[in-house]
């Protein structure tokens, strides 16, 4: 049975899920779980691999998926905003792409009920890769000679080159992209030596400070909720805090933008906590260019606390101890022409 989202919000507000705040740490699978209609295997995740590097896959030829999520920084890109096709602005900065696997939902607002339907959403998005229909985004892909051999080993012999296609590739190959193993990971899996002491008082912090309402399991990302299903909270909660104006933090209406709906005026997907290191500025504006000052903005906007230096300075240990591995992976794309 789905728990509802509002019921679930505000279940947390008043404090009422401290089990779930006071879960067991746990570790990062391996391995992200894809969808029955998705299996992932290799030759669908080196197929997906190439097309999230082609920037042949959008309208101008000029901005891949990789444009935005670059794997090797992090899996998001350092602007504040991101640019899509002709130099138009996205309006918000790009969540990271990887662990993606793990999450009930995609983008900030969590519009998307999975990373196949994010794929194409964005393949088909007038600003980030303008492509006009499907029917043409298979096209393109279809011109490109080098991909057939591609199609034929992830999908079988003679295997249409269409949009599902394409978009379950790029999703089995984000499926791929986890960061495991980071210092958290083997300091939870019984390695004692992963983490400093100003790591370790950090993780205490995190749950006592009340970080781990929102930012539970494995990703960080909330408590585990059914495939489509965001677990979304009210940011910024407390609007009198400073940072609000100084950050203009209260400008873009959150989830309410995708839905329409007053009661997700200002509601947003919890992200994942997982390789901060990598992905500054941060927030859905990219207003914050620092871990320390992000980690300031969130107890005063969202716990309504002032942070001592001291909790900053071992709370942002802790966060970096997040951060595992980035994969390291060639950007080659098939020879060929498009239309």
């Amino acid at each position: 049975m789905k728990v509802p989202v509002l019921a679930l919000a505000l279940s947390l507000a008043l404090g009422t899920l401290t089990a779930h705040a006071d879960a067991p740490w746990v570790a990062l699978p391996a391995r992200a779980p894809a969808p029955a209609s998705n299996p992932t295997t290799p030759a669908k995740v080196e197929l997906g691999r190439l097309l999230f590097n082609d920037k042949r896959l959008s309208e101008s030829s000029t901005v891949a998926c990789s444009s935005c999520h670059n794997v090797a920084e992090g899996g998001a890109d350092r602007r504040s905003q991101s640019t899509g096709v002709h130099g138009q602005p996205t309006g918000r900065h790009s969540s990271t792409v990887l662990n993606t696997g793990f999450l009930a939902a995609l983008f900030l607002d969590g519009r998307a009920s999975s990373l196949e339907e994010a794929a194409r959403m964005e393949l088909l998005d007038p600003i980030s890769m303008g492509m006009k229909d499907a029917a043409y985004v298979a096209e393109r892909v279809e011109h490109i000679a080098g991909y057939r051999p591609y199609f034929d080993s992830a999908f079988g012999a003679g295997a249409p080159i269409s949009t599902d296609n394409i978009t379950k590739a790029i999703a089995a190959y984000e499926r791929s992209l986890v960061t495991a193993n980071s210092p958290y990971d083997r300091f939870v899996t019984g390695d004692t030596s992963a983490l400093s002491a100003a790591a370790q008082r950090g993780m205490a912090e995190f749950r006592s400070v009340g970080c781990s309402r929102c930012h539970q399991g494995p990703a960080f990302d909330g408590p585990s909720l059914q495939p489509g299903t965001p677990f979304v909270m009210k940011f910024p909660t407390y609007m009198r805090s400073p940072y609000v104006a100084t950050h203009d933090l209260a400008r873009d209406l959150g989830r309410y933008e995708a839905t329409g709906k007053e009661a997700d005026r200002h509601q947003w997907r919890v992200p994942s906590l997982r390789n901060l290191t990598y992905t500054a500025p941060y927030l859905h504006n990219g207003s914050v260019a620092t871990l320390p000052d992000v980690v300031r903005v969130m107890g005063s906007t969202e716990l309504n606390r002032t942070l001592t230096d001291a909790e900053v300075g071992d709370l942002v240990a802790f966060l970096e101890s997040l951060s595992g591995p980035l994969p390291v992976e060639p950007k080659a794309v098939p020879p060929g022409t498009s239309p």
